[in-house]
């Protein structure tokens, strides 16, 4: 018996891995996420399969779940939305399966963050603009932020910040990051990232508050940033034709020859 941890994506059913879709098939029992994870993926269940929606349990009603499974010896599938390194709560499951003895897995899903800049049909790094990625948060009531992860201390970077869980904050996010990127710094809101309903605002910081009132009030990504419809970058040296690489040796000199057949 395993309980099987899968990220089931952003909200579009498709944007499941195989590997999650065939645990998901393979298992008798699947808790999931209802409030965020899309029903066409419980489609992949097994017939007969119990089918238990996680959103009104408490953490010790979804132990109990599992707990009974690995008494009958049944494998789960418990899924949650986006994929499970960040903001998943899957760590604090974990800890109790793990006192519990209880074996698991964890597969991981496409997350919220990468279906957005699809979405927007953009790349998060560019040459000489950007070339990290900060994923981070507002504090909320399920959790505050620790000391010194502040908004000011991220945007000193200058980088592309993820802002999640944060739309109902938007007015406060742009006052924090208008001094280090300026009042015309582009930004874009992306609510339910990949679902049917998906709805995108490009905007700047300056205009952020007033674009977070165009959609609902939850289930957004804030992604502000210089790489945000930026045009005027240079190009990688990857492919370019004079770049010596390992697998296109350039120059009479290469760093990594051609091996001899």
């Amino acid at each position: 018996m395993t309980v099987h941890f899968i990220g089931a994506g952003p909200g579009a059913a498709d944007l499941l891995t195989l590997r999650g879709r065939d645990l998901i098939a393979a298992s008798s029992v699947c808790l999931y996420a209802g409030s965020l994870v899309p029903e066409a993926v419980l489609g992949h269940c097994p017939p007969g399969a119990r089918i238990v929606n996680t959103a009104p349990l408490s953490l010790d009603e979804i132990i109990a779940e599992i707990e009974a499974a690995h008494a009958a010896g049944q494998d789960v599938a418990r899924l949650h939305s986006g994929d499970l390194s960040v903001w998943s709560a899957m760590g604090e499951q974990l800890r109790r399966l793990r006192a519990r003895g209880i074996p698991f897995s964890v597969t991981p899903g496409v997350p919220a963050f990468a279906a957005a800049a699809a979405a927007l049909g953009t790349e998060l790094t560019l040459p000489g603009v950007g070339q990290s990625l900060v994923l981070t948060r507002t504090s909320g009531r399920a959790s505050a932020m620790p000391e010194g992860e502040s908004l000011a201390n991220f945007a000193a970077t200058g980088t592309t910040l993820a802002i999640h869980l944060s739309i109902h904050a938007a007015g406060r996010v742009a006052g924090e990051l208008i001094p280090h990127y300026g009042a015309d710094c582009p930004a874009a809101i992306v609510w339910r990232a990949s679902w049917p309903d998906e709805r995108i605002v490009r905007t700047t910081l300056d205009g952020l508050e007033a674009a977070a009132l165009e959609g609902p009030g939850r289930t957004a990504l804030i992604l502000v940033g210089p790489t945000l419809g930026a045009e005027d970058f240079a190009e990688s040296r990857l492919y370019a034709g004079d770049y010596d690489r390992r697998f296109r040796p350039v120059g009479a000199a290469p760093r990594f020859p051609a091996r001899e057949a």
